[in-house]
């Protein structure tokens, strides 16, 4: 097996140029493939079956590796197989059939109810300034679940408070409408009073959120804006641009909220990416299992 490695990576340095750095790589990803068949008494490479490749890929995964690692281990493993069969030291190549692990998704981080509020009361509204824009940038995130991204390009006139609704342009330009709650409302209100004319001064600005320079504020800025507060109300999670957003979608499903209304409030193209959400319910479900069931 070995010697079949050396080949390989021999072959990548000399005939498809590749860097140190991705042989390095490579031969660290086959190194583990070489040490999963040998503990598998596999000693013929050209042995290898579809089966045993997958069952290497659920061992790194068991292993903790995330699924994006696992994916590159196969793409490498691919391309050894490949060689072998080129090279005529192998008579067919067992990764086919076998898929990418790109539905490994992990699931994603959420706040919980007590987070939520804790975050929302960070910021401090008397600071007519900054303290009523953040809390309105906060709350307008957890009632509609749009993108940092999104709420950047928001414009005020996206905004119909009247009716409680958002006109939201999310990926590939597609418009989408969103309710807001109450609270987003009476935050997004109180912003627009007292706050942004303070922020602007003289100037103009089409955006719902600017900075003291009265420029829209960026993605960047936006999520500067969420982690600062998560630490002052000392949430442990790692806190990421999207927590919110998907904080929105599960408590959503947590209470009942069918998933294609909550996929047309996402922006989702594909329901089966409002679906992750469903794997965190499940495991809230599995966790009172455990700790209430007598028998878990």
């Amino acid at each position: 097996m070995e010697q079949f490695i050396d080949a390989f990576l021999n072959y990548l340095t000399v005939e498809r140029g590749l860097s140190k750095n991705t042989i390095a790589s490579y031969g660290e990803d086959l190194g583990a493939y070489a040490e999963y068949l040998k503990s598998r008494s596999i000693a013929n490479v050209s042995r290898t079956t579809k089966n045993d490749i997958i069952g290497f890929m659920l061992a790194q995964k068991d292993r903790g590796l995330a699924a994006n690692s696992v994916a590159r281990r196969l793409a490498a493993i691919r391309m050894f197989h490949r060689f072998l069969v080129r090279e005529r030291l192998a008579a067919s190549d067992p990764t086919g059939l076998v898929d990418s692990p790109k539905l490994w998704k992990k699931v994603p981080e959420t706040l919980s109810l007590n987070e939520i509020e804790a975050l929302l009361a960070q910021p401090n509204i008397r600071d007519c300034k900054q303290g009523m824009r953040d809390r309105a940038i906060l709350e307008t995130l957890y009632a509609t679940g749009m993108r940092v991204s999104e709420l950047s390009g928001l414009k005020v006139d996206n905004v119909n408070r009247e009716i409680g609704f958002l006109r939201c342009t999310g990926k590939g330009n597609k418009e989408r409408i969103i309710p807001l709650g109450r609270k987003a409302i009476a935050s997004i209100t109180r912003y627009l009073d007292a706050s942004r004319p303070k922020l602007l001064k003289d100037r103009r600005s089409e955006f719902l959120f600017v900075g003291r320079s009265g420029a829209r504020l960026s993605r960047q800025s936006l999520w500067k804006i969420i982690k600062r507060y998560a630490k002052l109300a000392r949430i442990k999670k790692p806190i990421r641009p999207h927590i919110l957003r998907h904080s929105f979608a599960t408590h959503l499903l947590e209470r009942g909220a069918d998933l294609r209304s909550v996929q047309e409030m996402l922006g989702h193209a594909n329901i089966a990416t409002t679906q992750i959400y469903t794997h965190i319910n499940k495991e809230r479900l599995k966790s009172i299992h455990r700790m209430y069931h007598p028998r878990p």
